[in-house]
């Protein structure tokens, strides 16, 4: 079971992802063109509606399971890593990925993505796994889980580009229908 100050601090977690990646006016932050916010200002428009102190931020990031969040190198500033459905630059260089990466999804999402690729959607990029396991947790947050094995590989030798993202999530704007393949359950 679950204790409040659990839940608390998880949905203060999310409403501070929801502000750094989707909606900073939300909270009344303004995002620089890197997806940087100051960090006091963040806590003062969070604190409006969620409970929310430098020494709580600070452990929302370190214990955040996802490495969804960085501070600057002088711990003015605070940015979601990936994610984010509004354009901000952050500054990821351009990478050649492994030969092969994976994507998890839901079950509900099989038939558009085996007709239109992998898309972005509402965020700047398709999330890629380097491993099945950790494409499966994805998944399985939609429901009942299906992997897809990207050809990341060939696709980087054909003209795509892929970045790696701080917390080793790889990105890409796209995947198109012939990169993918699905992987039977169990794989």
């Amino acid at each position: 079971m679950r204790n409040r100050n659990t839940d608390s601090k998880t949905r203060t977690s999310r409403y501070i992802s929801m502000i750094l990646r989707h909606h900073p006016e939300k909270a009344g932050v303004v995002l620089d063109e890197h997806g940087w916010a100051d960090v006091d200002a963040l806590i003062e428009g969070v604190s409006k509606t969620h409970p929310l102190t430098r020494e709580l931020l600070e452990e929302i990031v370190r214990t955040d399971d996802k490495q969804r969040y960085s501070f600057s190198e002088d711990g003015a500033r605070i940015r979601a890593n990936q994610g984010h459905s509004i354009p901000v630059d952050v500054e990821l260089a351009q990478k050649e990925p492994p030969e092969y990466l994976f994507h998890g999804t839901g079950e509900k999402y099989v038939a558009s993505i085996e007709q239109q690729g992998l898309l972005a959607k509402g965020r700047l990029y398709v999330h890629l796994s380097s491993d099945t396991e950790t494409a499966r947790k994805v998944g399985a947050r939609h429901g009942k889980p299906v992997l897809y094995r990207v050809a990341s590989g060939r696709m980087a030798r054909d003209g795509f580009a892929f970045f790696l993202s701080v917390n080793q999530v790889w990105l890409t704007p796209m995947v198109p229908v012939e990169y993918l393949e699905r992987l039977e359950e169990g794989s």
